[in-house]
């Protein structure tokens, strides 16, 4: 009933909006539009729950896999027995598979090219990633090489465009990036630490296995990590120009509340089956496109958080929560009504009818409590335990700007003046 009542209170704010706009040297900016047109397309099937990833040979098969790459991370997908696991099924179920694991956060191009060599060396015609979406977007840069005839890492620059992959697949076992049902992928580049992002729908995986029992060991700083990751990933969508489209809206708001909360119980009991399931299944809706359907997407601080994590190698989930406050503040007055929707029917800020600037900013400093609750920075200082120099915030708009080239952003274009201010705001 409260948020029913929130969301009436917001929705008439609007004549409250103007009749502030006319008093105060604030400008606030709305633009009420047309819900756009739009494809909606999400073809992944889940397989999701308990002892899920029994059902992996026969999905494989289904999918016309005969010789798999099985890709994971580090010693946790070992440790934890699932690869033994995973690499079992596939011999009871008839499956010729190599295994490559090694990947790391920030997933290097480096093993990506081993990857690519080692499937054409193989046979291989099907990728299962077993891990998160470090191991699901490396997967996906090797799928992308195989049959490429360039330099794989020529498609993360916008050079080539390619036109077939190998299938992939994804046993997840860190909700976070949505890469499992999502049409992205972000490499990192070692030589210039540059990190990049490519999307397309053949990318998309053709099954994905969520068992959420997977997920109880995952310690606390990756849980709230993942969660500020699937987080943002509504959120850019969100915060948008695009007023028009109530319904998508709505589910956008549930979702950011059923996280939000479902966090603190995780961190307070991880085996709490009950919430560690609403996390798994919110990473994923949170990033194939529902929450962002008739609208468009800003991601500024996604780029922006690109060229953090490029040049200090931090999780990126903190990255984003170390940038977004600063983000918000630099351009909530591009359409404040959002900002004060956010507020009030996300973070249960009340609503002043006579300021709707400091309702937004409450509702920014609410999401900055939330962080620092579960863990998270919220500016750069707190992130990488030291100050920022001006010639590395000026490294990193270089490279976000693409040499002062290009812009970023959708609810307020960013040029690179901008990108350097919101660094500069950011820096703690």
């Amino acid at each position: 009933m409260v948020h029913i009542i929130a969301h009436f209170l917001v929705n008439v704010l609007w004549v409250e909006c103007r009749q502030y706009a006319t008093n105060n040297k604030h400008q606030i900016i709305i633009d009420i539009t047309t819900m756009k047109d739009f494809n909606y397309y999400a073809p992944t099937e889940v397989v999701f729950g308990k002892e899920s990833e029994e059902q992996v040979a026969q999905l494989i098969k289904k999918y016309g896999g005969t010789k798999v790459l099985v890709h994971y991370g580090g010693k946790s997908a070992e440790r934890s027995g699932l690869l033994d696991k995973i690499c079992g099924l596939l011999t009871a179920g008839g499956v010729e598979f190599t295994k490559l694991g090694g990947v790391v956060p920030n997933p290097r191009l480096s093993l990506a090219q081993k990857g690519i060599d080692i499937c054409r060396k193989e046979g291989i015609d099907f990728i299962l990633a077993v891990g998160g979406g470090s191991v699901i977007d490396s997967s996906k840069c090797i799928a992308y090489g195989v049959p490429f005839e360039g330099n794989v890492w020529d498609i993360y620059l916008g050079k080539a465009e390619p036109k077939e992959m190998l299938p992939i697949a994804a046993v997840l076992t860190i909700p976070a990036a949505g890469s499992e049902m999502s049409e992205s992928s972000v490499i990192t580049n070692e030589d210039g630490d540059v990190k990049r992002g490519y999307s397309n729908n053949l990318s998309r995986p053709k099954f994905a296995i969520m068992n959420p029992e997977r997920t109880f060991t995952l310690p606390p700083y990756q849980t709230a990590a993942g969660v500020t990751d699937m987080m943002m990933h509504t959120m850019e969508r969100y915060f948008t120009k695009d007023d028009d489209m109530d319904l998508t809206t709505d589910l956008a708001e549930a979702s950011l509340r059923n996280i939000k909360n479902a966090v603190f119980a995780v961190l307070k009991d991880p085996e709490d089956y009950r919430y560690r399931a609403q996390i798994m299944w919110g990473g994923s809706l949170m990033h194939n496109d529902l929450t962002g359907c008739g609208g468009t997407g800003d991601w500024a601080t996604h780029q922006l958080e690109h060229e953090l994590s490029g040049m200090f190698d931090v999780t990126h989930g903190a990255g984003l929560a170390a940038i977004w406050p600063s983000w918000a503040r630099y351009t909530m007055h591009e359409n404040l009504r959002r900002f004060v929707r956010f507020a009030v029917n996300v973070m249960d800020v009340p609503n002043d009818f006579t300021d709707p600037e400091g309702t937004a900013n409450k509702g920014i400093e609410a999401m900055e409590r939330f962080y620092h609750a579960i863990g998270m920075p919220i500016n750069i200082k707190e992130l990488i335990g030291k100050d920022i120099t001006d010639e590395e915030i000026k490294e990193m708009t270089r490279k976000c700007s693409r040499d002062y080239t290009s812009t970023c952003g959708a609810l307020k274009v960013l040029k690179a003046e901008d990108m350097e201010a919101i660094y500069r705001m950011a820096r703690g």
